[in-house]
């Protein structure tokens, strides 16, 4: 659909090293808004330059909706196309191409893939389709992991696989503000399963094993909890949390709980060979890597692991054929992580000494 107005709108606090690479990737534009919550860099004054259409507002206690629904009200009210893109992502080119192709006047919101992260080299770790493009009567909810809410009655959405963003986070910001915003998303909202699995997985990143452990289980207990990837993410995850604890045998049975309930994923499979690698159980460690291979299909959502489509499957597999003595076998899964990651120092290593050892 051509003749579309398209704005790219966000929040801004501290992005300078971001700035001038973000806007080269959306010159394409009708409008760039940009509500700025506070910066005390240069990031004001780089946004002026460029003569995007500038906000300033900062926020006694800051929640990540209320930023976003202030940033929407800069947009034009002519605009067709909203897209709510971070200062640390990038769109590729041929996005608006993507967005006039699939855009059709009963469209509401646009699925895309969204490279969440990126190796050393910009080839993608995790990828999923994401969904922050929008048309109007939208509003955003949640304190924190904030989501659109529509507003009309026909929601309706297209899908472009043409349409790339890539995320360079900023690995120097603090998330410390991420846990008390999930627990007031969760006091504000308790029946809200997505933010009860996030709280709960915030406690775990904290390294509170019994909190995390509490609060996913009552994930698991609500009635609206009814995704079986998320599910098994907060299997996985209370499998993690009793392994930091100590205890094994409860890590292992929640990851044999976290397979049967999600058998389309590769991701508690390989959870449970690490932990089994752990215990240097390799026989174990050989059947659960083979399972995770016969998943061919990576389901690209958020919940994805990259230890489930990156060498790691075939790195530890080399090594469990080691040490049972198959040093054929342990030589190529050496090389087919090799053929994944040519540039792990360490497989490389390992597959000197394994071939030294066949000779």
């Amino acid at each position: 659909m051509k003749n579309l107005k398209i704005c790219v709108y966000a929040i801004c606090k501290n992005e300078s090293k971001f700035i001038k690479r973000w806007l080269e990737s959306i010159k394409d534009a009708d409008y760039v808004c940009v509500l700025d919550t506070g910066s005390t860099d240069n990031s004001i004054e780089l946004l002026k330059d460029a003569n995007v259409i500038l906000g300033e507002k900062t926020f006694e206690k800051f929640r990540f909706d209320e930023a976003r629904n202030e940033s929407l009200k800069l947009v034009p009210k002519d605009t067709d196309v909203y897209i709510c893109l971070d200062i640390d992502e990038v769109m590729l080119p041929g996005w608006r191409e993507a967005i006039e192709k699939v855009w059709q006047d009963d469209t509401t919101r646009l699925r895309y893939i969204y490279n969440w992260s990126l190796d050393e080299y910009n080839n993608p770790k995790v990828s999923f389709y994401q969904d922050k493009i929008h048309g109007k009567d939208y509003i955003w909810v949640n304190p924190v992991h904030e989501i659109l809410k529509y507003l009309g009655d026909n929601e309706n959405y297209v899908q472009s696989d043409e349409l790339i963003i890539d995320h360079y986070p900023d690995q120097t910001k603090s998330r410390s503000s991420y846990l008390p915003l999930l627990e007031l998303a969760v006091s504000e909202d308790p029946e809200n399963d997505r933010n009860m699995h996030y709280l709960g997985r915030e406690y775990m990143y904290y390294g509170k094993w019994e909190e995390s452990i509490a609060t996913l289980k009552r994930h698991l207990n609500m009635k609206n909890a009814t995704w079986s990837d998320e599910r098994c993410a907060s299997m996985r995850f209370i499998a993690r949390d009793y392994k930091n604890l100590g205890d094994i045998i409860s890590a292992r049975v929640w990851l044999e709980a976290a397979i049967k309930e999600a058998p389309h994923l590769r991701d508690p499979l390989v959870e449970l060979a690490l932990l089994y690698y752990d215990q240097g159980d390799w026989q174990n460690v050989i059947r659960y890597c083979k399972a995770a291979q016969r998943i061919p299909i990576n389901c690209k959502t958020y919940i994805n692991e990259v230890f489930s489509f990156d060498e790691t499957i075939d790195d530890i597999l080399s090594l469990a054929y080691y040490n049972i003595g198959d040093i054929p076998k342990a030589i190529e899964h050496a090389n087919n992580a090799l053929a994944i990651n040519p540039n792990n120092e360490r497989i490389q290593n390992n597959l000197k000494i394994m071939q030294e050892r066949s000779q």
